[in-house]
């Protein structure tokens, strides 16, 4: 049985709801499958005022801890079109990993949100998937074996390179039941993939 992580960073809760989305799909498959997030960099009095979600549940993951698992699913909302600062800080801190080739040949993907169709989606997926080709990591994105990426009925997120959702300009969208089985969809590739590797 392989072990996953989906880590990631969540402002208002989207990210949050699709890295469980992309566990449920992991577990299904038969990984072990941990969910946690990393450290929030923006001082307090701001995170409330900006009425950002600090009630989540998944524990604060450290960097040390990523060589502990065969496959690696990042997940952040976009910030101009490439991922988070919180999530930057926290890769940009394992130069060490990388040095000792400690996630060489493990497996990764990444998720993220946006709050337009157009708003980065997938330039942001890239600036993940980049640090992790970076790692030595063998890269699962999201096929169009999820059928749902293509409907034009409805707004949907999801691309070939990961899973997606779209937020809307003031954060009030979710993700959708299409959007969440894309995650889902996503992590049990991923679990497949790290099975037949390490398992």
């Amino acid at each position: 049985m392989s072990k996953v992580l989906v880590l990631y960073y969540s402002s208002y809760g989207h990210i949050e709801t699709m890295a469980h989305a992309i566990a449920e799909g992991a577990r299904a498959a038969g990984a072990s499958v941990d969910v946690k997030r990393v450290p929030e960099t923006v001082p307090d009095a701001i995170a409330q005022s900006a009425h950002f979600k600090l009630d989540q549940a998944a524990p604060v993951a450290t960097v040390a801890e990523l060589a502990d698992y065969d496959a690696i699913v990042i997940g952040t909302g976009t910030r101009f079109g490439r991922m988070s600062s919180q999530m930057a800080a926290f890769l940009d801190q394992a130069g060490g990993l990388w040095m000792r080739g400690a996630l060489n040949g493990k497996v990764g993907a990444a998720f993220t949100s946006t709050g337009s169709q157009h708003g980065g989606q997938e330039v942001t997926l890239f600036s993940i998937i980049t640090n992790l080709l970076h790692f030595g990591m063998t890269i699962v994105g999201l096929p169009y074996s999820h059928q749902g990426q293509m409907s034009v009925d409805e707004i949907v997120g999801g691309s070939p390179y990961g899973a997606t959702t779209v937020a809307g300009p003031d954060g009030s969208r979710q993700p959708t039941a299409i959007d969440l089985e894309g995650a889902r969809h996503q992590g049990e590739l991923v679990a497949r993939v790290a099975n037949k590797i390490f398992g």
